[in-house]
């Protein structure tokens, strides 16, 4: 297990690592051992219940969840590339995180309003706040994915923007098993199926709604909606911001665009 954390050399050959690359080296050695962290017994009886719960939705109805959210995600993925500034490149790492830090500042604060205007305007409005909030984070994550250098017209680009997606909001157990497939991805982006539809949409759905579920509820509820969706909003995309990060310091390691 000790073998999957690796140690970030963010420095080229010969030369020493920063102050800065060093703080980046720490942070993400820390952030690797916690996707190889065994479930809590919290963590465990939780997903218990909700594949209980999911067992008892009809088969259709999960057809139908999964098919929404394939084609919202995928409306979003292949729209995006084409609304994302050029990729970054000739940049230093601290110069990539400093403009990285901006846009998650930026995106927060877009999020937790549009959390507390949906929120404050009932059922049917807070409704709206699903889909809204995915267009977000997928567009944040293809933000991202260029400041670090990332060609998101490149169709395993957005597959990794996926597992980023994956990672941040699923339970530990398949956080940990998306951590691994997103090790070493260089050589398993060689082996990707062409087709994006080959990729696990259902469980895809699933984790992200049983992870969402409980807080998301009580931003319908009337009076303590908007500041339910003020908060929640500004704590997610503060999650997958962090995330992404960490999940691109760790492509760098063969990765020779900074």
């Amino acid at each position: 297990m000790q073998l999957l954390i690796v140690m970030l050399p963010l420095y080229k050959a010969g030369n020493m690592m920063n102050a800065y690359e060093r703080e980046v080296n720490t942070a993400l050695t820390a952030w690797q051992k916690k996707r190889l962290r065994r479930p809590s017994l919290l963590n465990k009886l939780s997903k218990k219940l909700q594949t209980k719960i999911n067992t008892w939705i009809p088969e259709k109805v999960h057809r139908a969840i999964t098919a929404t959210i394939k084609q919202m995600i995928r409306g979003v993925l292949f729209g995006a590339k084409y609304t994302t500034a050029d990729t970054l490149v000739n940049a230093g790492l601290q110069e990539r995180e400093e403009a990285v830090q901006k846009k998650i500042d930026w995106y927060r604060k877009t999020a937790a309003i549009e959390g507390g205007i949906t929120g404050a305007g009932g059922i049917l409005l807070g409704l709206a706040d699903f889909p809204i909030l995915i267009s977000l984070k997928l567009k944040l994550l293809f933000d991202i994915a260029v400041l670090y250098g990332m060609d998101v017209h490149d169709y395993r680009e957005r597959v990794y923007i996926l597992h980023i997606f994956e990672l941040a909001f699923s339970s530990d157990e398949h956080r940990k098993s998306i951590y691994l497939k997103m090790t070493d991805w260089e050589e398993k982006r060689k082996h990707l199926p062409p087709d994006m539809n080959e990729f696990d949409w259902r469980s895809f759905q699933q984790e992200y709604r049983d992870y969402i579920d409980l807080a998301k509820m009580a931003q319908l509820i009337p009076v303590i909606g908007a500041p339910v969706g003020v908060f929640v909003n500004y704590r997610l995309i503060k999650k997958l911001g962090t995330t992404a990060m960490n999940a691109y310091r760790m492509r760098l390691i063969n990765f020779d665009g900074a």
